[in-house]
């Protein structure tokens, strides 16, 4: 199956709506792309939580060790892992209380895709948040 995002205005629109943000990997090295984006978008107004289990404090922001020890809604979960580990992160996305998985630029597992989609959720792979924050005419 390939990997459908939905159209650049519903992301513009989930955009819009998103909150929080969730960034699994995030790292606490300023050099990281990671930690560029995730302070970028922290600066626009998104409160980021860390999803590290090897770092305490990312940007402010208490870290956590996996999704599940995140309290409260979670509108996008943004990853910064390597493809093979989705599948294993889709699984952890579907029992909790977030509207969006969301794989960077360069990021895509058909697998964790078709697992998602099956459930319903909504997916977004292969796309820079940030990127598209901009474009939204946000930035």
């Amino acid at each position: 199956m390939t990997i459908l995002n939905p159209e650049r205005s519903e992301i513009h629109q989930i955009l819009k709506q998103a909150k929080r943000i969730a960034v699994v990997g995030l790292s606490d090295n300023p050099e990281r792309t990671s930690y560029q984006i995730s302070e970028r978008m922290q600066q626009e107004g998104y409160t980021i939580i860390p999803v590290n289990p090897k770092v305490d404090e990312v940007l402010g922001e208490k870290a956590v060790a996996k999704l599940a020890d995140i309290e409260g809604h979670i509108d996008i979960v943004d990853i910064f892992r390597k493809s093979e580990f989705l599948p294993a992160l889709a699984e952890e996305f579907d029992v909790i209380d977030a509207d969006v998985f969301w794989a960077q630029s360069g990021i895509v597992n058909d697998e964790a895709y078709n697992f998602l989609k099956e459930r319903g959720h909504t997916v977004i792979m292969d796309r820079c948040i940030m990127v598209e924050y901009l474009l939204s005419g946000k930035g």
